[in-house]
């Protein structure tokens, strides 16, 4: 079955493009058929997947609005996923949507029609709570949330409960957490392991146990175009993003089949 999956924090700067564009790659890696959706309008997730974002003559923009087609706006990425890309162009939609029908819906209608050809699909939402987020937040069946272990990205968290219950009640009634990521995770720092051990007390079950640590080679791939598992396949980066989505498909792998 189909996990679609919403890669948010209205926090910016937690590792959230760097863990859809390496989570895609590394479910890739894995025989996982995988859709990648770039919902931001800086366009990092496209730029990071090998799409060079200036050359586009139609992106998830104008399929949001109804001006192209599926098969002119999905691309293949060469880290072996397709991608629905975007540029500054996005940063449109939350003017053109508010007068179009189902406009916190228009995402997921344009995904219903191909939800039999995705194992994943990864939505990589702005930091914001704004339409293009609420869109996202409606097609999915959860949130994978990616967070720094410090004081204020805890705060941030609340927030982003607060959030989920107004889209549960108002649009999305099914929604969950799929999981909590720590990222740029230093175990060497005590605060880092004491907000560690606070995610897991308040949110039970639902922090992954893949950590993924600060490192050099997730910050340097994207201006490779890629994901840091096809720019240094050895690096604790790439390691750790092949775990989680190693944790990731374990844990959706039916009953009795191994994953």
């Amino acid at each position: 079955m189909i996990r679609i999956l919403a890669v948010t924090n209205q926090k910016g700067g937690v590792g959230k493009t760097t863990t859809a564009v390496n989570l895609a790659a590394s479910l890739a890696n894995l025989g996982q058929r995988v859709l990648l959706i770039d919902l931001d309008p800086q366009g990092n997730a496209t730029m990071g997947s090998g799409i060079d974002k200036r050359d586009l003559a139609d992106t998830v923009y104008q399929l949001l609005v109804g001006a192209a087609p599926w098969a002119k706006v999905c691309l293949a990425s060469p880290g072996g996923y397709d991608v629905l890309p975007a540029n500054r162009e996005l940063a449109g939609a939350e003017i053109d949507l508010v007068n179009l029908p189902r406009r916190e819906h228009r995402l997921a209608d344009a995904l219903a029609p191909h939800r039999l050809d995705y194992d994943y699909v990864l939505i990589d939402c702005p930091p914001s709570l704004s339409l293009l987020t609420i869109n996202g937040l409606c097609a999915a069946n959860a949130m994978l949330i990616p967070m720094q272990c410090e004081y204020f990205a805890l705060e941030g968290l609340s927030d982003l409960v607060d959030t989920l219950r107004r889209i549960r009640r108002g649009l999305n009634p099914t929604i969950d957490i799929e999981g909590i990521l720590r990222t740029m995770f230093d175990a060497r720092s005590m605060l880092s392991r004491q907000v560690a051990e606070q995610l897991a007390q308040h949110f039970p079950g639902k922090v992954f146990e893949t950590v993924i640590p600060r490192n050099v080679r997730l910050a340097e791939a994207p201006s490779h175009g890629c994901a840091a598992l096809h720019y240094d396949r050895n690096s604790s980066g790439s390691r750790a993003y092949l775990g989680l989505a190693a944790e990731l498909v374990a844990r959706h792998a039916p009953a009795g089949v191994a994953a």
